[in-house]
């Protein structure tokens, strides 16, 4: 009997344990789910889009800015059964209003984004210009379905001008969505310098904290954070770009300006150019495909995506690499036959009937091809590399620009990784002229350049601040003491290029100041070792025409500025680019950027 009352007064036990359990389950532990599910309810937090950053020039012109409009939403769950006439109303409503817009398009949008779960407006026009709804705005805010935000679109008022440079923004891919603020704004910098700071210039999000009603209208703010983005200002000269890309005009090719002692980009042109404007909302089918099958690659980078061989331009490099090998002096000769022969193949000079005995000061001047032929056989193809590396080749500048190419300084090394083939002793002597093989960017030639003007290389760059910081960067230090101290020898001998007895570019400069440099012909196609008479330049098709190089600096008294060119298909460096070099010299004196001092003529 004990032991039933005992089985009993468990059994009680048990159901009231689980009873107690259970009602404070329900009155404390489910209140607080349903306090916190009823705070969503009744508590929202929006987000407040920050407005992209401007870009400005040098001389606080702008580049690249916002015009300012209205996006317009929908109410969400208008697509039920409910709702479903309303939504076809308020859409012709919206159609009616702006004849552009499409019934289909923004029916599909809208079905798109809406969902049961959804309690927040879609949105349906994401930008509609500020003039063009201004004198409707009443009508449509009476309109209980629409609501209508400020909204923004990306500008560029110079157009055409440095478009590869600057950059476009346009839609934010799913891919792009990891970032927070792209997500929410839905326009991400897809190029140049929109997309190498597109951090900074999209900023972050504001944010506002509301009480809403059941019918979700916002009953009282909470608290606001503005949301914060950068202007960036550029040491980039929009006076400069656009005298560069008038004097450009009709042609193809890069024009780079370059500041060798701080390493400020004053100009950078890639030609031909695009609108960034025509991305903003989306290219057209055939607008893109007529730009990605155009022969002159508008849509290419140039600057630091144009792979082309370096031809003669490599020489003042290839010439300070020899003497760092110790196997080749200053006054060392070669005699130069017009070609040399290497087994059974010749390699030809550019001058057919020889240069004679040629020192390396004459062979920079005259761009003797058999005097480095010669030396590269004495120095070797892994000391001619290993030094064309330290200089900048083959290796990125570390421009402020997305995606830049390194381009190809060969060697037995490369070869045998990328073809499992040995090296050939001939294709030394291609290198040692700047061509087979070896491929580099515009942007790298106007470094390395600077880096024989002034003895280092800063770091190539676009901007100079992001607000009010001003931004810094690094020095580079390529060279010993020993090419140190041959570099006045380099740069009298690309001196003389230009007002030497001798010199590849004497009778095409007309700059007001003494410049120095080095002409370039980089070959598009490989020429017979069968033919016994070269064809000229202008016998050649447009296409199969090689492309000219010039690559300066000056003033030569105090080497400040970088001047690169390269004409594609332009033949000769000094007959295709020695016009455009004096003029972009002769801008600078007449912009103030070269003292007057240094003018000559």
């Amino acid at each position: 009997m004990k032991n039933r009352i005992r089985f009993v007064l468990f059994l009680i036990s048990v159901f009231m344990i689980v009873l107690i359990s259970r009602i404070y389950y329900l009155g404390v532990k489910s209140n607080e789910y349903y306090i916190k599910l009823a705070d969503k309810n009744i508590y929202r937090t929006y987000f407040i889009k920050p407005v992209r950053g401007v870009i400005r020039d040098a001389n606080s012109i702008p580049m690249a800015i916002n015009k300012l409009g209205f996006s317009i939403y929908l109410k969400p769950n208008l697509r039920s059964k409910k709702h479903k006439d309303e939504l076809k109303k308020v859409i012709r409503f919206l159609v009616n209003e702006f004849p552009k817009l499409k019934y289909k398009k923004l029916l599909k949008k809208y079905i798109k984004q809406d969902s049961p779960y959804n309690h927040k407006p879609i949105e349906v026009i994401d930008f509609v210009p500020y003039d063009d709804i201004i004198y409707k705005y009443v009508k449509l805010t009476l309109n209980q379905n629409i609501i209508i935000e400020p909204s923004s679109k990306r500008y560029y008022p110079q157009g055409t001008l440095a478009s590869h440079v600057i950059g476009y923004t346009g839609k934010t891919s799913k891919k792009e969505e990891r970032d927070r603020v792209a997500k929410i704004v839905g326009k991400i910098g897809k190029n140049g310098l929109e997309k190498y700071y597109n951090d900074v210039l999209e900023g972050e999000l504001g944010n506002q904290k509301v009480i809403v009603s059941a019918s979700n209208k916002v009953v009282k703010v909470l608290s606001t954070t503005k949301p914060k983005s950068s202007d960036i200002t550029l040491c980039l000269d929009s006076v400069l770009q656009r005298y560069i890309a008038e004097i450009f005009k009709n042609k193809s090719g890069v024009v780079i300006v370059l500041n060798a002692k701080n390493g400020e980009i004053l100009a950078a042109l890639s030609n031909p150019e695009f609108d960034s404007n025509i991305f903003v909302n989306g290219i057209d089918r055939k607008t893109w495909k007529s730009m990605i099958n155009d022969f002159n690659h508008p849509f290419t980078n140039k600057i630091i995506k144009g792979l082309y061989p370096p031809g003669s331009s490599i020489k003042p490099s290839m010439a300070l690499g020899y003497l760092n090998s110790r196997k080749i002096g200053k006054y060392k000769q070669f005699l130069c036959t017009g070609s040399i022969k290497l087994g059974k193949r010749k390699f030809r000079c550019w001058n057919a009937r020889g240069h004679g005995l040629v020192d390396m000061k004459k062979a920079i001047e005259s761009s003797c091809d058999v005097y480095f032929y010669d030396a590269s056989l004495e120095v070797g193809i892994k000391e001619m590399s290993k030094n064309l590396m330290r200089y900048g080749y083959g290796t990125k500048t570390g421009v402020d620009l997305p995606n830049e190419f390194i381009g190809t300084v060969p060697n037995r090394q490369w070869k045998l990784k990328k073809y499992s083939q040995p090296w050939y002793r001939g294709e030394t002597l291609n290198t040692s002229i700047g061509q087979g093989n070896f491929l580099v960017t515009p942007l790298q030639i106007a470094v390395t350049t600077a880096g024989l003007a002034v003895g280092y290389e800063m770091t190539p760059h676009f901007a100079r601040k992001i607000g009010e910081i001003n931004l810094s960067y690094m020095k580079k230090h390529p060279y010993n003491k020993f090419e140190l101290a041959q570099l006045p020898f380099i740069r009298s001998a690309m001196y003389s290029v230009f007002y030497g007895k001798h010199g590849t570019a004497r009778n095409h400069v007309f700059a007001k100041i003494h410049i120095a440099g080095k002409t370039g012909t980089a070959q598009v196609i490989g020429i017979s070792q069968a033919e016994k008479k070269r064809m000229t330049e202008d016998e050649l098709k447009y296409f199969h025409r090689s492309h000219a190089w010039l690559t300066t600096f000056g003033p030569y008294e105090d080497p400040t500025y970088v001047v690169t060119v390269i004409v594609e298909h332009g033949g000769h460096g000094g007959s295709a680019a020695g016009g455009i070099v004096s003029m972009i010299y002769n801008k600078l004196i007449e912009l103030g950027y070269i003292d007057k001092k240094y003018v000559y003529r």
